[in-house]
Order: structure tokens, then sequence, then C-alpha cells
């Protein structure tokens, strides 16, 4: 059940929810055609981030979005925000780039495991109750579960556990220290017209310039040759068989790029109108369901077999992370009440 404020009609949030799960689950399958046309992942986050630019731009030039008004101190002030941001977008890709999608979206799942620690070290501390702390163990159980396979045990794919673990910490990392300073921004949009759209598209453009540092120390003195590598390996698979998706041309790269990056903005922009309306904690429950539609979907698109085990764990630790929320709220309201 949504929980809608005042002012949001249950059109205008079912609209939002259909785009955002649409938008996130063409995302998933464009991002995983792309990582596996052509191996520079991180030049593909830097793609992606840069077609959300255009985008805001697009918008803002002729005045259909009104342009942000902040200043040098406010951009240096969400800096390291959007250095987390980049983190959080170039490590999921850079996960689905390394194993299936279904796979990251279940270690994906363990974000508000690292939130939960994070309270707990980094000011302010927050200490959460403890049937939220329970369900925290639910969530790893689930994925622990969704590691082991029928007849071998356990059996990680260690590139893609690892670069979902550090997306799950940048971006924890992000919601912690950017709570605050995007608060204060978003409090003064009537004069620097920083709402839930424009709060985004600041902090993809920050991802962009973020990411392209790391493309710069990485892959752009290779990226020629990475090109040229992946259209001569998809020429040959062309001649073999046209159907195949290993028959890979440059205008196919160029559009899994462009419509991954395209999507990736849209689904993140109507996802943070979504928690505008309603708040964190019904938009972290929607969140929730949807990684089971892009789990779902991604293992129809690439056939990636989820066994007995897969399924289970992911839907144990699903159903964690929704408990986790709905719990977490409630050590809320307690707390509330107590004072």
């Amino acid at each position: 059940m949504v929980v809608q404020e005042k002012g949001a009609s249950t059109a205008k949030l079912l609209l939002l929810i259909v785009g955002w799960y649409i938008g996130n689950t063409l995302y998933n399958i464009y991002n995983k055609k792309a990582c596996n046309a052509i191996h520079a992942h991180w030049s593909v986050a830097f793609a992606q981030l840069v077609v959300g630019v255009v985008w805001s731009v697009l918008l803002w030039l002729p005045g259909i979005r009104k342009a942000p008004k902040i200043s040098a101190a406010d951009w240096l002030s969400l800096a390291p925000i959007g250095l987390f941001a980049a983190c959080a977008h170039g490590g999921s890709v850079l996960a689905m780039g390394a194993g299936a999608v279904s796979f990251a979206q279940i270690v994906k799942a363990c974000e508000p495991v690292y939130v939960a620690l994070l309270c707990l070290i980094v000011p302010p501390i927050e200490v959460k109750s403890a049937l939220a702390y329970a369900m925290l163990c639910v969530i790893v159980g689930g994925v622990g579960l969704a590691c082991v396979k029928e007849g071998k045990g356990v059996e990680i794919n260690m590139a893609a556990f690892g670069w979902a673990s550090f997306a799950n910490l940048a971006a924890a990392l992000k919601g912690k220290l950017g709570k605050e300073v995007t608060h204060n921004l978003k409090a003064q949009k009537a004069t620097n017209n920083m709402d839930s759209a424009n709060a985004y598209a600041v902090m993809n453009i920050l991802s962009a310039i973020w990411t392209f540092f790391v493309v710069a120390a990485t892959e752009l003195s290779t990226i020629s040759d990475t090109w040229d590598h992946a259209i001569k390996d998809g020429a040959v698979h062309c001649k073999k068989d046209m159907s195949s998706p290993k028959c890979i041309t440059s205008n196919v790269i160029m559009q899994n790029v462009v419509l991954s990056g395209f999507f990736f903005y849209l689904y993140n922009e109507l996802a943070f109108q979504f928690t505008a309306e309603v708040g964190p904690v019904t938009s972290s429950v929607m969140n929730t369901a949807k990684r089971v539609v892009v789990i779902v979907a991604s293992a129809m698109v690439f056939g990636e077999a989820l066994d007995r085990n897969a399924m289970i764990g992911s839907a144990v630790a699903i159903a964690g992370v929704l408990l986790y929320s709905l719990a977490e709220e409630a050590g809320k309201k307690d707390k509330a009440k107590a004072h």
C-alpha cells in the first residue's frame, strides 16, 4: 500500500512507480548488454552519466525546467556526496559487468546492512531497534543462501560480489553524509530551484566529473584499442551468426550505452520524485519490490539460471529488506513517543 502525502494524487504516484520500475528494468538490461559488448566498464558508467547531463542541460537551456541557482560553496559542499554517488554507480555497473544481473541485485539488497553499520560509526550516531538489527541477519542469511549452489557448496563470483559490496558501501555513505546537505538545499528551493529533480541532476553532474577522473586513470589510454577489439570480435561473430548476441557493431554498442544512460537518469529522477512525495520508508518498500521485477526480467532476457537456493535466498533477502524498513520506522515512532 502506498502512503501518500497531502497533495500527491494516487494517479501521479502510480505513474511515478510504473516509470521508475520500467526505467530501472530497462536500464539493467541495456547496461548488461553494453558491458557485454565492450569491456571498458568505467567508461560505460561515465557515458551513462553524460547522457543524463545532456538531458538536464536540454531541459534547462530552453526553460522547460528552471535551472538550479546554487553557489560555488554549494557545489563544493555537494562534491563529496557526488564522489560517493559516482562510486555507487560505477560499482553497480562493474558488478553487473562481472556477473549476472540477478546476482548483483541480490548482493545489492544488503545495502541496509552497510547503512546500519555506518550509523553506529559515523556521527550522528543512530541506534536502530533490536527488531531492525534482527532483520539485517535475515538479509545476510538470504544472500548467503543464494550463494550456495546445490551439490557444489558455496560458489561466489568474487568480482561481482566485491563491486556490488563497494557500491553498497558508497551508497550508504552518500545517504548518511549527504542527507543534511541536500535537505538544506532543498529547503531553499523557492530561491535556488533545488527541487528533487534538480537535486538529482546536480548530483549526476558531479558523479560524471568524478567518474571521468577514474576513467582517465584506468581506461582512457586503452579505450581506443578496447573499442577496436570489441568491433573486430563482434564482426567475427556476425559472420558466424547474425542473430547471435555476440554479433556486435559500433551502432549496437552506442545504442546500448545511450539507452542505458537515458533509463538510468529517468528511473533515478522518478525515484527521487516518488521519495519526495511519500517519504523514505514507503520508497524503500517500493525499491525492495523493484528488485524482484529486475531479477525476474533479467533472468528471462539473459537466460540467467536461478536454482532453488538462489530463488529462496533472494526471496528471503528481499523480504528481510522490507521487514527492516518497517522495523526501522516502527523504532523511530517508538523513540518519538518516548520523547
